[in-house]
């Protein structure tokens, strides 16, 4: 029979399938300084070479530029059909990103990058398009303009004199391929002319505007530069893994000036790139519960930066902390340059005291000038006006000022004092300020005890006139201690709101981990830690793990959040590990914003937090969600250690019943077959000259016999273990009486030795236990053949029934010379390494082995010894109750 030889070719394209479904698709970007020089065409180009050599190659979106050498290059290669939607009566043809990724080629080109998709898409850009292209697998071709490149858009706009919205992060093409195409400027200014970019009448705005010879030698020279620093990137990260050298940058991202903040933080962005290093934005804010992602933080993460927000009324001090605990090497800040003297008299600028307390760190100063040092203050406190303003503070501080002015009219009934006075208007203010929300009460709280001094006792009264000599010092002072007093009150309870906050998160944590440590099973983890949520967070919140996500069919719908369309959002999360749903760019219709759990790179589960206009997700729910998901992570990862050890320890134990079983095979069938070969060859041998005498002739005869005997023991042995079953290492249990097993037994050994004397003993009642009665039957014959057979007595064997607590006992003991210490040592490992044997017919083997294998089985225990009066025993318990199969 010839072998049929495997098709070279075939296992060729079955490698590369393979290939490409493992690794993720490459990017190449095609890189131009400004429309019309040639990006697209040099795309198109490089795909046609791509399709000669073997590539399946399909044009996904090509910008209709009405170019004709561009439209030539297009006819050559299969086009994706697009996908139409609607928009206020305006049909818009787009890239169709599920049929790309149903057809997925080797290859896709996607022109356009930076383009904003329209409404009802499932990604708000068409780069995040790209991002699930290349999560599958696939090669993407794309061009974009430099003016497009986040990082650089300020510069672009100071450049060109025009902002531009459509822009890319930077973090996109950090493991792209950069492909410049380039030309002179006064051949892109020619073509302009000519028609070939634009329309003539549009090409005549753009030489007036964006077009000129000033702006296309600047966005040149910044696209060369930016090709520079990408290819010089990874250069410089390998110097810093081989030389130890590494830089840390972090930005301030500051509330009160976000125009200055965007300009901080696409400056460290270009630095970041440069350096080929990691880079934090760092936000400080007062109160988390009521504030949303800022743009700046948006800002930040598209640039490639890692966004931290800290809840802290101390910007100074968190910002040294921070720096010290992360080992920040460079700050950068933004500085106000135009701000007034008199501010900094009262209030220095931060760099400044930032520069004495961190004198290790580079700090970097990013000018910046601005109209008003408080940029868009007036809108923050409009805001936040239903919050500074409540009846309930109004009236508490109406009411603790009166009760200060009654007390201070009865203290000067008795005239206990004006400085005593003082005090008690001291003290209400503490009052207010500790009863009432902010710092505006407890402000008015001190000019109000001031002026109500001066009024009721302070000569002449019910005037705010004062006569009496040093009075109006004292009224000074008393105002200047109050409002002190007041804001240290203040200060001490916010950091006892935001102490309270964190042993609040801390409690949570703490009992949520209390719970994972009891619970076991995944579905539970998911199950609890979603309730757990759902009450803390007073809204829905549900937890998929990877099977429902897979087969979103096969999931019951309970709840707005378990429908299929809320289900093929989280599917879409899990597979390409990113944020969707409400409040994000990716299918922003969703009911809940879903967030990924992960571990090592790897998706665990998919947590959903429904959305409410009444209460809105804001920064504070995010952090708590991450805080939790990183513990629900290392939850779900130690429940999966704990399963693959589990199965590791059950894999092992199978391997080594499995070789003891073999060990004791081949031990025990040597010496039989020796012994029958032996016994057969001296018959075959014997001739007319040299005859056996009748009586050896009949004693190998018997030999031949009893070693047969014994190998059909031995074979109806094995048989039994495969009454256990492999995967569980379980039997199937019924529960049996007692008396019937051991009566069976007994009735199985004396067939094979007939004159043995057996003793039996069984307790008086009537017992059922949960067992396989045929292979608790062969425990009992091997024991009972052991013992008669290498007790070297003829006198009687002893099987022994007894019940203790919860288990039943059988004993089989003997009276003979009992074992020694090497031998219990490995009695029950199935191949042992003692002179003297104990079982099988020559030496230790299977016998003893399946006993115990047997026995395990059934969730029993097993031991041996040597009785006080001679002899060896043999003994097993068995569970009274069943136990659960896992």
């Amino acid at each position: 029979m010839t072998e049929e030889r495997l098709d070279p070719e075939y296992l060729l394209e079955k490698w590369k399938k393979n290939e490409q479904s493992l690794r993720s698709g490459r990017l190449k970007v095609f890189f131009g300084y400004a429309a019309g020089v040639g990006k697209t065409y040099a795309m198109l180009k490089e795909a046609h070479e791509q399709q000669t050599e073997g590539k399946t190659v399909v044009v996904g979106y090509v910008e209709p530029h009405a170019r004709p050498e561009t439209e030539a290059l297009v006819d050559g290669l299969p086009v994706l059909p697009t996908k139409k939607y609607t928009y206020k009566g305006i049909t818009i043809q787009e890239f169709d990103v599920d049929a790309a990724l149903k057809k997925k080629p080797d290859l896709i080109l996607v022109d356009e990058l930076a383009h904003t998709n329209a409404v009802g898409a499932r990604n708000k850009k068409r780069y995040q398009d790209i991002e699930e292209l290349l999560k599958a697998g696939i090669d993407v071709y794309t061009t974009v303009n430099v003016q497009h490149i986040e990082s650089l858009n300020d510069i672009v706009e100071q450049v060109t004199g025009v902002h531009i919205s459509e822009t890319v992060p930077d973090t996109f093409f950090e493991t792209s391929a950069l492909k410049v195409v380039d030309i002179e400027t006064e051949e892109l200014l020619e073509r302009l002319k000519q028609g070939k970019i634009y329309h003539s009448e549009n090409a005549k705005k753009a030489m007036a505007n964006f077009f000129t010879t000033d702006n296309l030698t600047l966005l040149r020279g910044l696209a060369i530069r930016k090709a520079s620093d990408h290819i010089n990137t990874t250069n410089q990260q390998e110097t810093q893994k081989s030389t130890g050298i590494h830089s840390k940058l972090l930005t301030v991202i500051d509330e009160k000036n976000p125009e200055m903040t965007k300009k901080c933080l696409r400056w460290t962005a270009r630095l970041a790139q440069a350096l080929g290093t990691e880079w934090i934005a760092l936000e400080i804010l007062e109160d988390l519960s009521e504030h949303s992602e800022s743009e700046n933080a948006k800002l930040a993460t598209k640039l490639g930066g890692e966004v931290v927000t800290l809840e802290s009324d101390n910007q100074r001090d968190t910002i040294i902390q921070y720096v010290k605990m992360r080992g920040v090497t460079d700050l950068v800040m933004g500085k106000v340059i135009n701000r007034s003297r008199f501010i900094r008299l009262y209030r220095p600028d931060l760099e400044d005291e930032l520069v004495s307390f961190i004198p290790d760190v580079d700090i970097h100063l990013v000018p910046y000038q601005s109209n008003k040092y408080l940029l868009n203050k007036y809108a923050v406190k409009k805001k936040n006006l239903n919050t500074v303003f409540t009846w309930k503070d109004f009236y508490m501080t109406l009411g603790l000022l009166a009760m200060a002015t009654i007390l201070s009219e009865l203290g000067s009934y008795f005239h206990i004092g004006d400085q005593n006075l003082i005090l008690i208007y001291i003290l209400f203010v503490l009052l207010v300020a500790r009863a009432t929300t902010g710092y505006l009460w407890t402000a008015i709280a001190s000019i109000a005890s001031v002026l109500m001094f001066n009024w009721f006792f302070v000569a002449p009264l019910y005037s705010l006139t004062v006569y009496k000599q040093g009075y109006p010092l004292t009224l000074f002072f008393m105002l200047l201690v109050a409002l002190l007093v007041s804001n240290l009150m203040m200060q001490i309870k916010k950091q006892a709101f935001y102490a309270m906050k964190r042993e609040h998160q801390l409690e949570i944590l703490y009992e949520l981990n209390k719970k994972y440590l009891v619970t076991h099973d995944q579905k539970e983890i998911l199950a609890t830690t979603a309730d757990y949520l759902s009450n803390m967070l007073d809204r829905e919140v549900v937890l998929y793990d990877e099977q429902e996500v897979k087969e979103p069919n096969g999931a019951p719908i309970k709840g707005p959040l378990r429908s299929l369309e809320e289900l093929a959002v989280a599917n879409w999360v899990f597979v390409n590990q990113k944020q969707a749903g409400y409040g994000t760019d990716t299918l922003m219709g969703a009911k809940a914003l879903y967030l990924p759990v992960l571990s090592n790179g790897v998706t665990l589960a998919v947590i959903g937090i429904e959305k409410s206009k009444e209460n809105p997700i804001t920064d504070e729910i995010i952090s708590f969600l991450e805080l939790i998901s990183t513990q629900l992570a290392l939850a779900l990862e130690q429940n999966i250690l704990t399963s693959e050890r589990q199965q590791i320890l059950f894999e092992s134990e199978k391997e080594r019943m499995r070789g003891n079983l073999l060990r004791a095979i081949s031990h025990d069938l040597r010496t039989p077959l020796t012994g029958i070969s032996g016994s057969v060859e001296a018959i075959l041998a014997e001739d007319k000259r040299t005859l056996l005498p009748k009586e050896t002739k009949q004693k190998l005869l018997i030999g031949i016999k009893e070693d047969a005997d014994w190998l059909i023991r031995m074979v109806e042995n094995l048989l039994s273990i495969t009454r256990i079953n492999e995967e569980t290492m379980k039997v199937a249990k019924r529960k049996e009486a007692i008396e019937e097993v051991v009566a069976s037994a007994i009735q199985r050994i004396r067939k094979s030795y007939p004159t043995s004397e057996i003793k039996v003993s069984l307790p008086e009642e009537f017992i059922l236990v949960p067992m396989d009665s045929i292979l608790i039957e062969q425990v009992l014959f091997n024991l009972m053949e052991n013992a008669i057979r290498h007790s070297n007595c003829q006198s009687a064997i002893f099987v022994t029934v007894s019940l203790a607590e919860n288990d039943a006992v059988f004993e089989v003991a003997d009276q003979g010379q009992g074992l020694t210490s090497e031998q219990l040592k490995g009695l029950f490992s199935g191949m042992n390494q003692q002179s003297t044997p104990v079982d099988s017919k020559n030496g230790m083997g299977i016998g003893l082995s399946i006993v115990k294998t047997i026995i395990l089985a059934h969730d029993g225990t097993l031991k041996a010894g040597n009785r006080p009066q001679g002899g060896a025993f043999f003994s097993f318990t068995l569970p009274l109750e069943r136990k659960e199969q896992l």
